[in-house]
């Protein structure tokens, strides 16, 4: 679904935000600005990242979900549950227990989004083997990572695995199983519980799809929460048959930095964290970095451990889930639950469906107009005023860099005169007074920056 659309996860709270720019700085992409005093999104430029997220200090940046009662929409309701989710959970939290706790919610089904990883093995493999793809062959895993790619690396677009994620695979097979058993495609809701925004965004929003068969989204927050609660009750939960799960082991931490790594041939690397990602990816776009086969790239520290969305410490969900691993044997998965068959039977359905159907396009953050020859004298513009601009990158404009200024500026976004260094220049040569100074300040950051200031100022005054 592109059509010059990116939905966004992430909405910021103007009631809330102090407009103190942090979210600004840590922006890998440069989305945000600082005006009358508040935090605004360029919205061609976000990822979903989720960065401002964490780093804002009164929690002014939500992220959106599906209202929960949406699942009673349908008859059958299918909760994809990603392993990070029992990661969080002590060790004596069995997978059974959290089950439990979901279908008391309302679901009718529960089902573990690594079962899709075990599809998308052989179709990586199959992708591997094909010489005339460019290499390294990049994962489109991580939706943030993808949205990167097409924002600010769109010439390696053409290294990205056009591969659907696991937990598409995933939905997939459950409608399918649902349909087998007689169940109507409408009667169907299939909601992913998710760690992190940019998957919100990806649902909502797909890259190279027209549609998505997952039906909703749930913060993983909001359900980690809901389970801790109900399980102080546990013993009122029918539980069931006990198991630790029913995914194969490297299937098991797929999400974690390396799982997938693992599992694909040839020489591979695994990054995460969105800053180590983008050093990568400008390297590898500069010819930099040869030799490798495949890249496993994840926005968060520690892969999906590290989502926003986790309630625990991402260090410790990794470890949980990696003792979890070892403690399984290859090739003796625990029974599948009751619910539905092994995925392998499905496979040849799957692998049918495997593939990214549309052309994933470049949605270039350096692209200054659909014009081209606009577009050239755009940047010459942009490069002129560079020479003016300081280079100090002190965020006093509102903006995160001078390069960031100099592109606003021909794109009719910003104005020269919010660079403090070219208001001081201008009053010393009395080509601009104080008072206009001040107002170009207030618009930046708002008026009540200001206003505190002052109060500030005289509240030291009297108690002088």
């Amino acid at each position: 679904m592109e059509n010059g659309f990116f939905h966004h996860a992430l909405t910021i709270r103007e009631d809330i935000c102090t407009g103190c720019s942090l979210c600004m700085r840590v922006c890998p992409t440069g989305a945000l600005r600082i005006r009358d005093g508040k935090a605004r999104l360029i919205e061609d430029r976000c990822v979903d990242c989720g960065e401002c997220f964490r780093s804002c200090p009164v929690n002014a940046i939500i992220i959106e979900q599906d209202d929960f009662s949406r699942i009673f929409d349908y008859k059958y309701r299918v909760a994809l549950v990603p392993a990070v989710l029992h990661g969080q959970f002590r060790h004596e939290v069995s997978m059974s227990e959290i089950s439990a706790v979901l279908r008391s919610l309302g679901f009718t089904w529960v089902y573990e989004v690594e079962h899709g990883a075990e599809i998308l093995k052989p179709a990586i493999d199959d992708l591997m083997n094909v010489r005339t793809l460019p290499r390294p062959l990049i994962s489109s895993y991580c939706p943030a990572v993808v949205r990167l790619i097409q924002v600010r690396f769109p010439a390696l677009i053409r290294n990205l695995a056009t591969v659907k994620a696991p937990l598409e695979m995933a939905a997939f097979y459950c409608r399918r199983v649902l349909r087998d058993r007689g169940a109507h495609n409408a009667e169907i809701g299939v909601f992913y519980v998710t760690p992190c925004a940019a998957k919100i965004a990806a649902v909502k929003s797909p890259v190279g799809e027209e549609s998505t068969p997952i039906s909703g989204v749930i913060n993983m927050d909001f359900i980690y929460n809901r389970i801790n609660r109900t399980l102080r009750n546990k013993g009122e939960l029918p539980l069931g048959d006990d198991h630790a799960y029913s995914v194969d082991p490297d299937t098991l931490v797929w999400s974690l930095t390396n799982g997938e790594a693992s599992c694909v041939n040839g020489r591979t690397l695994a990054i995460d964290g969105i800053n180590n990602v983008t050093e990568f990816l400008e390297q590898l776009e500069n010819d930099e970095i040869t030799g490798v086969d495949y890249l496993e790239l994840r926005a968060c520290d520690e892969g999906c451990a590290g989502g926003v969305l986790l309630s625990s410490n991402r260090f410790l969900v990794a470890e949980r889930l990696r003792n979890k691993a070892r403690n399984l044997k290859p090739g003796a998965r625990a029974a599948d639950n009751d619910d539905f068959p092994d995925i392998e039977a499905y496979h040849d359905y799957l692998m049918n469906k495997v593939k990214i159907n549309d052309e994933i396009k470049p949605r270039s953050m350096y692209r200054l107009s659909g014009d081209r020859d606009e577009a050239m004298r755009m940047m010459k513009r942009s490069r002129r005023l560079m020479c003016w601009l300081p280079g100090t990158d002190c965020g006093l404009c509102g903006t995160p860099s001078c390069q960031a200024l100099a592109e606003d500026i021909v794109r009719r976004r910003g104005d020269i005169s919010q660079c403090v260094f070219i208001r001081e220049s201008n009053m010393e040569k009395d080509l601009m007074d104080r008072q206009r100074s001040n107002e170009i300040m207030r618009k930046i950051w708002g008026d009540n920056n200001f206003t505190k200031n002052c109060n500030k100022k005289g509240a030291e005054n009297e108690s002088n």
